[in-house]
């Protein structure tokens, strides 16, 4: 076993020193690397229209077409050699115009010699394409075989117009395990395993497909890892632990266990009716002097471009993009309707002297109010971004849930979506489906793999070139950091006890709910005593102290405010409120300690005249003895008229005296229409039936992870890596985690299977695989195991096992 052991590591080093070949030097930016210096030295002879000696470079397969480059090989490629030659007439280019600098010649080297990566899609021919912006449902093809399902009908048309046959259907053991890590990220046990092969009904294979997604919490645990990717939302990390940007952690779980409908989550996201989900456009806040290209304005433009309609701001924020048709002005114009301030436009970082105007990119739907408030300026782009008309949006994430299951996305890659798709119809459909079944991303989902062309066997030769991808079925898929560890947890039984994540990992049950009492006054200051209208505009601190004599088990606190509330807890910032019919619920409990405890918040008053103003807080924590104590807005609170001067999310020093607030008992009706969510929400954050195993998705990023290629979040990630790494490999092979993961599992499992070593192989296998180990298989295990297994033995086991490629891969 051991020797076995051994091999294993050595193979997995080897394939990832050959994945690692480029490692050590920093990726090559295409765009604006290589780009500028072709367009600068050769496009003029050979781009476009113009293909002087018959040597095109308007595309890459052009240009290795020529044999004028060999991809990985610069001492090969004879255009480098004509850039380096002294000789007047051989040189390129030509000696009357200016020579290619030594820099440039060492870029274009590389570039060469890390095998010529290009931007999809991008050409220097004149394009002729433009993504469609309407939504339209095209005709259906004639059904081939029987195949009925209308995604088959279309791809079995292309099939045919591409002269490829249809691929072959997979087996229930893989349909099983595909869907199960596809749809809620976890290894099918083997239990379900045994229900699902010994059911013979028609329909099970859609009867499992509803199963899973119909697991709320299973499916939010596992696609909170691909919205945190597109949203850059973390529970750590850079602007969070400064309080530069907030998480929109709670909301995201809360929409995704609730389903919420994708037009209302886009909604919220743009235009946040709570603090909430507003972390997402409000970005991250550098300290000291940032580029233009990275304010906060800038990146709100760049965010909801790229996430919510696949189109890159990102050289649009710096010029006139290379790569599409955004222009500097545009990119500004998204800014300008979130920025508060006037908005200067900066080209490559220096001011042109032009002031942004707020603007929609697509007109066609309408336009932005520029002299509107901010926050009117996002619901009128909020309403923009998901008016029925815009089929960019749900071309957008249509695309990227395709490319989720199937590995390669109709237009690929997903945030280029001005490239032409290579199946318009199937990309029309789908988007068209989505808005046809009220945007559910589930329903799409669950129509998507009940086709036949997600139940069918995956490419067995990946094609080498994305820019000349035909569609032969699905791709091969890596797991993601998140689904390895999960599925280790669930194999080992080692999965932590505790989540990182603050959100509530559970349904409310409306009975519990209706029992809360709710205690709470709505409070301000002396402005509002004995009936009085507080002014408009005035912001008021409110306090409360509290001592705990140990952490609690849990702890939930809901608020409202008319207008806005900033809420602290200890110091630091934790949530915000901006509409008093919409609570905003705070974890408590990862903010509390032993000892004093205090509450802060900074009110406000908004509006344009003297308005009714109030806060309201309702609290309970759970002690370990069963007992409850409830934290209300109340009497014994204290205001103050002196604001604070926060610093980058933590609470400052608070100067003035501290008074007894007034209890504003004309608000008491509000708290009518906001009671039954308040209730809802306090119920959640007490429940203690929380789901058996806990998910890497709501842990904090560590080491492993990392390794394994989850990102740091500090930008937008749309794909993970497919390839293994030097450092994962080393990671997997002799990783401390991993390694204290897999002995846990051998103890258990020695515990479990103690003189059944046959019964030991079929359990891994049919757990970790779908399927039972192969007579040969069996046999040489039986033989490294022996009769009693050891724990050394169990853990070789367990570590050949998830190391291998069929359990690292979705096939």
């Amino acid at each position: 076993m051991r020797y076995i052991h051994f091999l294993f590591f050595i193979c997995l080093i080897v394939t990832a020193l050959e994945n690692a070949k480029a490692e050590d030097l920093k990726p090559l930016d295409f765009s604006h690397e290589i780009v500028p210096i072709l367009k600068k030295h050769c496009v003029e002879c050979h781009g476009k229209s113009n293909v002087k000696g018959g040597f095109s470079i308007n595309t890459r397969a052009l240009f290795l077409e020529s044999e004028a480059a060999i991809a990985g090989k610069p001492e090969s490629s004879y255009f480098l050699d004509l850039i380096n030659s002294p000789d007047p007439e051989l040189q390129m280019p030509p000696f009357e115009k200016d020579r290619v600098s030594p820099a440039e010649i060492k870029l274009l080297t590389r570039w060469i010699k890390e095998g010529m990566p290009w931007e999809a899609g991008f050409s220097f021919a004149e394009s002729t394409y433009e993504p469609p912006l309407l939504p339209r449902k095209p005709d259906l093809p004639v059904a081939q075989a029987g195949r009925t399902h209308p995604i088959d009908r279309i791809l079995d048309h292309y099939l045919g117009e591409h002269s490829q046959a249809i691929p072959a259907p997979i087996s229930d053991e893989t349909f099983l395990r595909r869907t199960s890590l596809d749809l809620i990220g976890l290894l099918p046990t083997p239990e379900l395993r045994d229900q699902f092969l010994q059911d013979q009904s028609p329909g099970k294979r859609e009867q499992l497909i509803r199963n899973l997604l119909d697991n709320p919490i299973a499916y939010a645990d596992h696609w909170l890892t691909f919205w945190n990717d597109l949203l850059r939302n973390d529970y750590t990390g850079t602007g969070f632990i400064t309080g530069g940007r907030s998480q929109i952690s709670g909301w995201l779980y809360a929409a995704l266990l609730k389903n919420k409908p994708y037009e209302e989550f886009v909604r919220e996201l743009i235009a946040p009716p709570t603090g909430e989900s507003r972390g997402f456009i409000d970005g991250i806040k550098w300290r000291g002097e940032v580029s233009a290209g990275q304010t906060v304005e800038i990146q709100f433009s760049q965010s909801i471009s790229q996430s919510l309609l696949g189109i890159n701001m990102k050289c649009a924020s710096c010029h006139d993009s290379f790569i599409d048709r955004w222009k500097l002005s545009e990119a500004y114009g998204l800014a300008a309707i979130y920025s508060e301030r006037p908005l200067e436009i900066h080209r490559c970082d220096k001011p042109t002297g032009e002031q942004a105007q707020a603007h929609w990119i697509f007109p066609q739907l309408g336009d932005i109010d520029a002299s509107a408030p901010r926050d009117e300026r996002l619901k009128q782009l909020a309403n923009l971004m998901t008016h029925p008309d815009n089929g960019r949006l749900t071309r957008t994430i249509a695309n990227r849930l395709w490319n989720q299951l199937m590995g390669h996305g109709i237009v690929h890659p997903v945030d280029a979506m001005h490239t032409e798709p290579w199946s318009a119809d199937l990309l029309d459909y789908l988007a068209s489906y989505l808005a046809e079944h009220d945007y559910d991303l589930k329903q799409l989902l669950a129509h998507i793999a009940a086709s036949q062309a997600y139940q069918s066997q995956t490419e067995s030769v990946q094609q080498e070139s994305d820019s000349d991808y035909v569609y032969r079925g699905p791709r091969p898929r890596r797991l993601t950091a998140e689904q390895f560890l999960d599925a280790v947890w669930q194999l080992t039984g080692s999965a932590p006890s505790n989540i990182d994540a603050p959100v509530m990992r559970n349904l409310v049950n409306e009975e519990e709910a209706r029992q809360f009492e709710l205690t709470a006054n709505w409070i301000w200051g002396d402005s509002a005593a004995e009936g009085k209208i507080p002014p408009a505009g005035e912001s008021i601190m409110l306090r409360k102290n509290f001592t705990l004599d140990e952490l609690p088990e849990r702890a939930v606190g809901v608020l409202t405010c008319d207008n806005a509330a900033i809420v602290y807890v200890n110091g630091k910032q934790v949530a915000q409120n901006k509409d008093w019919q919409q609570p905003t619920t705070v974890i408590l409990l990862p903010h509390l300690k032993v000892g004093g405890n205090q509450i802060v918040i900074r009110a406000t008053n908004e509006g344009s005249t003297p308005n009714a103003a109030g806060f309201f807080f309702e609290a309970r924590i759970l002690h370990s003895s069963g007992e409850m104590t409830t934290l209300t807005s109340d009497a014994t609170w204290e205001w103050n008229p002196t604001l604070n001067e926060p610093r980058e999310g933590r609470l400052g020093r608070i100067a003035g005296t501290w008074q007894p607030v007034t209890i504003v008992p004309a608000l008491s009706v509000w708290t009518n229409s906001t009671a039954q969510p308040i209730r809802e929400s306090l119920a959640l954050g007490l429940s203690d039936q929380q789901p058996a195993m806990v998910r890497a998705a709501l842990m904090k990023n560590d080491f492993l992870m990392t390794a394994l290629g989850r990102p740091n979040r500090d930008q937008i990630v749309t794909s993970r890596p497919q390839e293994l790494t030097t450092l994962e490999a080393i990671n997997l092979a002799n990783g401390e985690t991993l390694m204290k993961s897999l002995a846990a599992g051998a103890s258990h499992l020695q515990q479990q299977f103690q003189g059944n070593p046959e019964g030991l192989i079929e359990f891994v296998y049919e757990f970790a695989y779908s399927r039972k180990p192969s007579p040969e298989e069996q046999e040489i295990l039986l033989a490294e195991l022996g009769v009693e297994p050891t724990l050394e033995s169990i853990q070789d086991l367990l570590w050949i096992v998830c190391l291998s490629p069929e359990f690292l891969y979705v096939r």
